[in-house]
């Protein structure tokens, strides 16, 4: 334990952790006060979706490369160069820009967001030492629920008092502070060497032998529909809460499902695979919606169905070297998850504003419950898929 301590640097961890928190805040901070923004921005309807969403727009398109470019540019610069450029959007959104030039920085934030989502945890784990790097990315990997939770708790009651705009305002302060703590903190940190720049033209093709293999493309496939609900239903839900209870509520679930993660989900990754602990997430999800569906706004329903997102979350990561042994195997896997991340993230959001718009409450429930259930369908078919590669390799 004394070796471990001598070896970890602990406070660098959680800096680093600390600029994922201001990561998981650039989806976060719209979320949170979604159903706000019609007064800040009247008239726009159901666009009013790509708020949220547009963030994952760049990693759609670069989620499975990410790491090659970010490796070219340097892990150190990208970090500290996206909480800059982070804190620049937020600055500009705090001056109430036009709607179009809203979106348009929500955009260039995805740029942000994707340099820190990969370059701090490699950063954490050159960071933590031996035993302890596994602990470092558990850390990690709380990132987004504690973010939702400290904008619920603390976020909300900010914008109620200085408004909206005000919320903004403090994102980007957060955001500059570490960018400058961190530029003068890693100065000494070891880092990889700089690799040479990707290949555009091979992009193509090495899309296409990770979702053609079932071992590859599977944690990434369920993650596509867990991602599609998360943080959209953290965005839709609130108002369809009593607001005696509706920050309590959401400033829960994130927490939940972190807690599960960590300790039911861990004891159940002891005793069956990933996939299996995924699929029984998404089976729970279903349970849950459909409670919320019968008794609309109940708060235990609630938790139920952030602990199902809870098993689906730590399971999914956990299925990425359960299913592929080779490293390189590993890395195009989690490139994939993290391309389906983004474009689940992209999708949940407006998809449900206008479920809502069409259909109301049972019309999303319906939706919720559905995609839930097709995360478990699709687990289910790539495992017999894998089944009929591994008899015909004999």
């Amino acid at each position: 334990m004394q070796q471990q301590e001598r070896g970890t640097n602990w406070v660098m961890v959680l800096l680093i952790w600390a600029a994922g928190l201001g990561a998981a805040a650039q989806y976060g901070k719209i979320a949170v006060i979604f159903d706000r923004l019609p007064a800040l921005y009247p008239g726009v309807g159901a666009a009013m979706g790509w708020t949220v969403s547009l963030v994952g727009v760049l990693g759609i398109v670069f989620g499975v490369v990410a790491g090659l470019f970010v490796s070219a540019f340097g892990y150190r610069r990208t970090l500290v160069c996206a909480l800059a450029l982070g804190a620049v959007m937020s600055a500009l959104q705090a001056l109430h820009l036009p709607f179009g030039l809203f979106l348009l920085t929500r955009v260039v934030e995805g740029i942000s967001h994707l340099g820190v989502v990969v370059a701090a945890p490699t950063l954490m784990a050159i960071l933590a030492s031996g035993p302890a790097r596994g602990l470092a990315l558990t850390i990690w990997s709380t990132f987004f629920g504690v973010a939702f939770a400290i904008l619920s708790w603390a976020g909300l009651p900010l914008v109620d008092a200085y408004g909206v705009l005000a919320l903004f305002g403090v994102h980007a302060a957060i955001m500059a502070v570490l960018a400058v703590i961190l530029h003068v903190a890693l100065r000494d940190v070891p880092v990889p060497a700089r690799s040479r720049c990707p290949d555009l033209a091979a992009l193509p093709a090495l899309h296409l032998s990770i979702y053609r293999s079932p071992y590859k493309l599977a944690p990434a496939a369920g993650w596509l529909f867990y991602t599609c609900c998360f943080v959209a239903v953290l965005t839709v839900l609130p108002p369809f809460f009593d607001e005696s209870i509706r920050p309590h509520v959401m400033g829960a679930m994130p927490l939940v499902s972190i807690a599960v993660s960590m300790t039911i989900g861990a004891l159940l990754l002891r005793q069956m695979p990933g996939v299996t602990v995924v699929q029984m997430g998404f089976l729970i999800g279903v349970a849950s919606i459909l409670w919320l569906w019968a008794i609309p706004g109940h708060w235990l329903a609630c938790m139920a169905l952030a602990a199902g997102f809870g098993l689906v979350q730590g399971a999914s990561f956990a299925a990425v070297p359960q299913l592929n042994d080779i490293a390189a195997a590993q890395s195009e896997a989690n490139g994939a998850m993290a391309q389906a991340g983004n474009l689940g993230n992209a999708i949940g959001t407006p998809l449900f504003v206008a479920v809502i718009a069409f259909g109301g409450y049972g019309a999303l429930m319906l939706t919720v419950a559905l995609l839930l259930l097709c995360g478990a369908v699709v687990h289910q078919g790539l495992a017999f898929k894998r089944r009929r590669w591994a008899a015909d390799s004999f």
